[in-house]
């Protein structure tokens, strides 16, 4: 049996979900115009073990959004994770936030290309773009949107919660905006279930959530 939590806190979506075997058994999520990770993200852990009823023993593995996403929600989500592996001596395994939502979307949207974009701020986006196979066609990029962003890839389908700043922008591409699907750990349980059953998992005391915003950050005004 492989009992595994998820906790997806890359957005303002707090989402945490529990799987047995690959399988969603039981899922608290919010999804909020302001962070509330250090609310209800504990308290939406102990809810989803006892709907399951399952002890916390019982896990065998904590997956976590590992980014790119909010500075705040990444450090809060992989902080829980890692104080949870540490205390009952399990694994941790990182899934990628844009990979998670395009999990999702490929669940509701078969033989399309997918965009994931997450918010970062005015019109900047997180941003990847898969085919209909799931194979990266743009890589993970922090950019400024226009009206003629990612036009070689068109047509697809943009998902996440950067999607609505595009509804007006995009009104004339051939382009499906999708602003209901937002960030959930249920994207993360099939990614999860095949890194565990690889055993590819992180360094509990080194791991870092991957922000990309200050990889690519200018250098600093002097003083």
């Amino acid at each position: 049996m492989s009992l595994i939590l998820h906790l997806e806190t890359s957005t303002k979506s707090c989402s945490v979900a529990l799987s047995e075997n690959g399988e969603l058994i039981a899922l608290e999520e919010i999804h909020t115009a302001e962070f509330t990770h250090a609310e209800n993200l504990t308290v939406f852990i102990q809810k989803v073990m006892l709907s399951a009823g399952k002890e916390m023993k019982e896990l065998k593995a904590v997956s976590v959004s590992s980014g790119p996403g909010s500075y705040t929600g990444l450090r809060i989500g992989v902080s829980t994770a890692k104080g949870l592996c540490y205390a009952l001596e399990i694994p941790l395994i990182a899934v990628d936030s844009l990979i998670s939502l395009a999990v999702l979307a490929r669940q509701k949207y078969r033989g399309k290309k997918i965009c994931s974009m997450i918010d970062a701020r005015r019109m900047e986006v997180y941003s990847a773009i898969y085919d209909e196979e799931s194979n990266l066609l743009k890589p993970i990029s922090a950019d400024i949107l226009d009206e003629q962003s990612y036009q070689e890839f068109e047509p697809f389908v943009a998902v996440g919660d950067a999607t609505d700043k595009m509804i007006d922008v995009w009104s004339s591409r051939n382009v499906s905006i999708d602003n209901e699907l937002k960030a959930s750990a249920r994207g993360q349980i099939e990614i999860a279930y095949q890194k565990f059953d690889n055993k590819e998992f992180e360094d509990v005391a080194y791991f870092e959530p991957f922000y990309l915003k200050e990889f690519i950050a200018g250098k600093p005004k002097g003083n």
